[in-house]
């Protein structure tokens, strides 16, 4: 009977196809909430050209390898869509979801605010399901049809949430902008990214085509889009990316003829890194290998300088390659990008300020002598506020301002479980360089944790550890950044999940092998069968 209780997944994105796939084979009874009318999440409202940033032998299902009619290195996200839906029909996943179903809230019942608060360990009880009253502690979900809004909204409830949510759709990011110098003075057209990309492609070329675009921001989204007009308009009509930080970009995963994996996701590459909750002997040796981190980090600038005409095209950034690996800004440049600017069919511009007129965007570039980009389009490429989607699907004002916590970082234990909030998960906010087998482990770990394999510790020591983990992000991003990255010390992360859920954590053969081979969704393939 404990094992066939309600649990309710938000997202049929990766991570809650993952979700429902662990908790299903549990013998739990899953129920997947989904907006959409199929799978896939983000792959599924994306820009027409993009394609897998990791080779697709590092972005799969530990045990879901890809079809081999898939032959790109880096596939288009046409086929990792498909691949998606293929991992969702193949365990028996479509029939626990229902489609066109968006959850505009949730709520906590069953226990006040007030004894949440009094608790010492998670839940009051210490387990997945709180309260040992069957009466007590339950999640309402507050489900609206999008098909039909004149449709009452139906609640649902559930004994477990687990939310899968997403952080790159639904919330875009509008930055703030002085009075009378916003989008409503510009006589053009302002679009978010996220409308872009939702537009398909045919839409998209036809928005864009014989226009001046102007896009704000450096990000990867950015970049794919401004690729996109270049390759729609030519240097008649050159697309203008303006920028207020610049990030390092990669032509490829191969830098000095090394591939990526073998400099920053291996074992010996997190010997050269402080990690949270470290000995006092890793400790040292990190201190000890510090120059040989700064020595890689600026050798592969060096390269980059001289791979790419980035100097002359000020687009140098001032953050160490380190540190962009660090906080998740390190992205893949599309085919031929440099040579669209070369040509002039992408314009490149930095400004600490932007300010919109009725014919363009204002901007402060150094040097500039006309500071209008006169634009007829303008596609704010400013990212999503993910932070804000998890807040305001809770109900509660008490709830929205625990799960925002007192910093910009959500606080998630294990970027997992809120030490103060019972019986509810978060899965996808944590980013690496290797997402998709990150969240799977996280998706098994919580699975273990629902059976009972394991317990979680107190609500202090989760809060505790909380503070380590978030100075650790703050430390190594620069202190600049909102992100929960995990990138340079992934297989570090990998670790305690397998200790807790107690699998050995070497999944290499070969002492050297493990200390110098990447690793991989391979290397956990069987995990739970440990």
């Amino acid at each position: 009977m404990e094992r066939r209780r309600r649990v309710g997944i938000v997202g049929a994105g990766p991570s809650g196809l993952l979700a429902c796939k662990y908790v299903l084979e549990k013998g739990f009874d899953p129920v997947v909430f989904e907006a959409e009318g199929d799978v896939g999440g983000i792959w599924s409202h994306t820009i027409a050209s993009t394609r897998l940033q990791n080779k697709r032998s590092t972005y799969r299902f530990t045990d879901f390898p890809w079809p081999e009619s898939v032959s790109d290195v880096h596939p288009p996200h046409s086929e990792v869509l498909a691949y998606m839906k293929s991992y969702a029909s193949h365990f028996g996943i479509y029939q626990h979801i229902r489609f066109w179903s968006k959850v505009v809230g949730i709520d906590y019942v069953g226990e006040s605010f007030e004894e949440m608060k009094s608790w010492v360990v998670w839940g009051g009880s210490g387990k997945p399901f709180g309260s040992l009253s069957p009466s007590k502690g339950k999640w309402q979900v507050r489900v609206q049809d999008v098909r039909n809004s004149s449709v009452e909204v139906s609640v649902h409830e559930v004994e477990f949430l687990i939310l899968c949510i997403g952080l790159y759709s639904g919330y875009p990011n509008i930055p703030d902008f002085p009075p009378n110098q916003g989008p409503e003075v510009f006589k053009g057209k302002v679009v978010h990214s996220w409308d872009y990309s939702t537009m398909g492609s045919e839409k998209a070329a036809e928005f864009v085509k014989g226009k001046r675009v102007a896009i704000i921001g450096s990000q990867k989204t950015a970049i794919d889009i401004a690729a996109e007009c270049a390759k729609a308009n030519g240097p008649e009509f050159p697309c203008t990316m303006i920028q207020r930080t610049t990030h390092w970009t990669i032509p490829s995963e191969t830098l000095l003829g090394i591939n990526i994996g073998f400099l920053y996701l291996n074992r010996f590459s997190e010997f050269l890194i402080h990690k949270p909750g470290e000995s006092l002997l890793l400790s040292l040796l990190a201190t000890f290998l510090t120059p040989l981190r700064w020595g890689i980090s600026k050798m592969i600038e060096f390269y980059l300088r001289w791979k790419l005409p980035l100097k002359r095209h000020g687009m140098v950034p001032k953050l160490s390659f380190f540190q962009d690996v660090s906080s998740c800004h390190i992205c893949m440049l599309p085919d031929k990008f440099y040579d669209k600017v070369e040509e002039g069919s992408i314009v490149i511009k930095k400004s600490k300020t932007i300010r919109f007129c009725e014919n363009g965007v204002l901007i402060d570039e150094e040097g500039q002598s006309e500071p209008v980009v006169e634009a007829d389009v303008v596609i704010l490429a400013t990212g999503y506020r993910g932070d804000h989607k998890l807040r305001d699907i809770f109900d509660s004002p008490a709830l929205q301002k625990t799960i925002s916590g007192s910093s910009s970082i959500v606080p998630l234990y294990r970027q997992v479980i809120h030490p103060r909030i019972p019986q509810l998960a978060v899965i996808g906010y944590a980013e690496s360089l290797s997402s998709l087998y990150a969240t799977e482990i996280r998706c098994q770990w919580l699975a273990e944790f629902l059976v009972g394999k394991f317990e979680l510790p107190s609500v202090s020591k989760m809060e505790e550890e909380v503070s380590i983990w978030e100075r650790f992000l703050r430390r190594h991003s620069g202190g600049k950044s909102r992100r929960a990255c995990i990138s340079n010390i992934h297989i570090w992360n990998n670790d305690q999940f397998c200790k807790d859920m107690g699998f050995p954590t070497r999944r290499k053969k070969g002492f050297l092998r493990d200390l110098f081979m990447p690793y991989g969704p391979s290397d956990y393939t069987g995990l739970l069968a440990d």
